[in-house]
């Protein structure tokens, strides 16, 4: 089981919380829920009640948009003020969850990755048609995260050029259209960028893979962004 967050605050009655979002998003599964999973981030935060502020640092690849959109929903929704620090990549769902900070703050080498929603799927040409469908109604829904966050300084045509065409973002990108408020002067390693733009590479190309599967019916894994 893969940890998502790590959640930091001095006892239950904290006023402050700290989520560490340093790995991929993943739903639950039929035999055991998901410490990444959008149902154990909602159990985690109803531990503290009395919150006002809460620090998300972002270092991930993205993962299911399904558990993402939810835990955007999650933060958008509650009373304390969310700032969000990137701390080296916010990818994929990464980068939409990030769009819940009501300040987001990046250094100048950190680095955000938007791009529409993908899935892997099998299925006769009905099936498929609609599968793309819905990837289309899933990107417009996601697109409104963005929207929101840059309050005008990107309009939708060029918010679905950027998405198109699987953009990395700097962080003075990020300012320009509004997905950032600040840049910090902390940097993180040049190493340590390669390292992850490596494994979001190796991510994405195995989902690309055709992958076999013993069941006639239409296959479909869980819809990532």
């Amino acid at each position: 089981m893969n940890n998502l967050w790590e959640i930091r605050a001095e006892s239950e009655d904290a006023t402050s919380l700290d989520l560490y979002i340093y790995s991929t998003v993943e739903s639950d599964n039929w035999w055991e829920e998901s410490e990444t999973s959008a149902q154990h981030f909602r159990k985690e935060l109803e531990k503290h009640k009395n919150l006002k502020q809460i620090n998300v640092y972002i270092n991930s690849a993205g993962g299911s948009v399904l558990e993402g959109s939810a835990i955007y929903t999650q933060l958008k929704r509650h009373s304390a003020k969310v700032t969000v620090y990137i701390d080296g990549f916010a990818c994929s769902i990464a980068s939409v969850i990030a769009m819940a900070g009501d300040k987001v703050i990046m250094p100048k080498n950190a680095v955000m990755m938007i791009h529409n929603a993908l899935t892997i799927a099998r299925g006769n040409s009905q099936q498929l048609r609609k599968i793309a469908d819905d990837l289309d109604v899933i990107n417009a829904a996601n697109r409104t995260a963005y929207l929101e966050k840059s309050n005008g300084k990107i309009t939708e045509e060029k918010l679905i050029e950027l998405l198109d065409n699987e953009t990395y973002l700097s962080a003075e990108q990020c300012i320009e259209y509004g997905f950032c408020d600040e840049i910090s002067s902390r940097q993180i390693e040049n190493a340590e960028i390669t390292q992850y733009a490596e494994r979001i590479k190796k991510i994405y190309a195995m989902a690309e893979k055709p992958q076999k599967h013993d069941k006639s019916e239409t296959f479909k894994k869980m819809f990532n962004i």
